[in-house]
């Protein structure tokens, strides 16, 4: 199983979605007997790069976050 095929939702693999959503049409019996697989396994992979990269950002985000926060509860703790 695969998520949801929206473009918005993954511009860093829109290309090979679209590809991928192309050999559907194009080969509607041919699709179950593995004519797609190959972009199939092209669209998994780069879907596990972009939530690397998302991953990623989030932890960023997170270190940023939880050093303003310490920041915060230092500075409270400071001024009772």
């Amino acid at each position: 199983m695969h998520p949801p095929l929206t473009l918005h939702r993954h511009p860093m693999c829109a290309e090979i979605i679209e590809q991928f959503q192309k050999c559907h049409l194009n080969h509607p019996i041919k699709k179950f007997f593995g004519e797609c697989t190959d972009l199939k396994i092209k669209f998994d992979r780069c879907f596990r790069e972009e939530k690397a990269v998302k991953r990623k950002a989030n932890f960023e985000e997170s270190k940023k976050l939880r050093a303003r926060l310490q920041a915060y509860r230092k500075e409270t703790a400071d001024n009772p």
